[in-house]
């Protein structure tokens, strides 16, 4: 079946999701490979097997190279660990989970994988087209659209979680389209985030090796006042072959002070650190 059909069918399941990009009125029909507004806006479902929810062009901070580079990382199972720890977090229930900045989708599809004994809905959206064009790829269960982070093309209240791994945040229209009792789930790095890879890059540069995330965390306080947490800290073995995937797919080599980094320094990158905080925030 082509994958716009595919779309088509899990679009005409879950319609009653959905609102207008333009004008935020209720999807009501799904027409010609489009989806039609009760004010009459059309919005086209991509013949690659997503839907664009923009209103202008956007580009994101990853080309497709960076993110074909992310996807062999992630599926050799370099987040693999930190996705089983987030999925132990949903319920015991069928959930509907929404991906924030989902990329190529891969972190999507494991949790996917890891709960496959339930029903779930899953949504990944993201502002890059390249990463949601290699998200189509996997599997159809999945579904992924190109949208605003600050003006979600979703109805209120439909979420039951939101997953967020290194993603910006709005935490306004989260509150809008989660359930009551849902929750939001999101992992930033820790300051021994890929160390290896910083130490490497940034021999001479003391001030890129090291970071604080206290920021992040406290912002997220303020939204979600009763948050808890939960350190992932692992270590993951790499094959050399990955190794300069693992650079490219990290936006610590764009730093003007970064080293380019030759085969001997890579030979050296036998392991990365894993370090990461889970932030749990419960919707009233």
């Amino acid at each position: 079946m082509k994958k716009i059909k595919v779309v088509e069918t899990w679009l005409s399941e879950h319609l009653a999701m959905f609102q207008c990009p333009v004008c935020q009125s209720a999807i009501v029909n799904l027409d010609q490979h489009s989806l039609i507004c009760s004010n009459r806006h059309f919005t086209n479902i991509n013949k690659h097997g997503y839907v664009y929810f923009m209103n202008h062009a956007a580009k994101g901070e990853y080309d497709r190279e960076m993110l074909l580079d992310r996807r062999k990382l992630l599926q050799a199972g370099l987040f693999k660990p930190m996705v089983e720890v987030v999925a132990r977090r949903l319920s015991a229930q069928d959930e509907t989970i929404l991906d924030v900045g989902t990329g190529e989708g891969t972190p999507l599809d494991q949790i996917r994988q890891a709960r496959a004994n339930y029903n779930d809905t899953y949504l990944g959206f993201d502002i890059a087209k390249d990463g949601v064009q290699l998200a189509t790829q996997l599997d159809p269960h999945l579904f992924f659209c190109v949208a605003d982070l600050r003006k979600l093309p979703f109805q209120s209240q439909q979420f039951s979680t939101i997953v967020e791994f290194f993603s910006p945040s709005d935490y306004g229209e989260f509150k809008r389209v989660l359930k009551p009792g849902g929750q939001v789930l999101k992992v930033i790095p820790n300051p021994d985030y890929l160390i290896e890879l910083r130490q490497l890059l940034y021999a001479d540069d003391q001030d890129h090796q090291t970071y604080s995330n206290q920021s992040v965390k406290d912002l997220f306080k303020v939204h979600y006042p009763q948050m808890e947490e939960e350190r992932i800290q692992y270590q993951f073995d790499l094959p050399f072959d990955l190794r300069s995937s693992l650079v490219k797919m990290s936006p610590l080599h764009w730093g003007k002070a970064a080293k380019t980094l030759t085969d001997e320094d890579l030979i050296k990158l036998t392991q990365v650190t894993v370090d990461v905080q889970l932030l749990i925030g419960h919707q009233s």
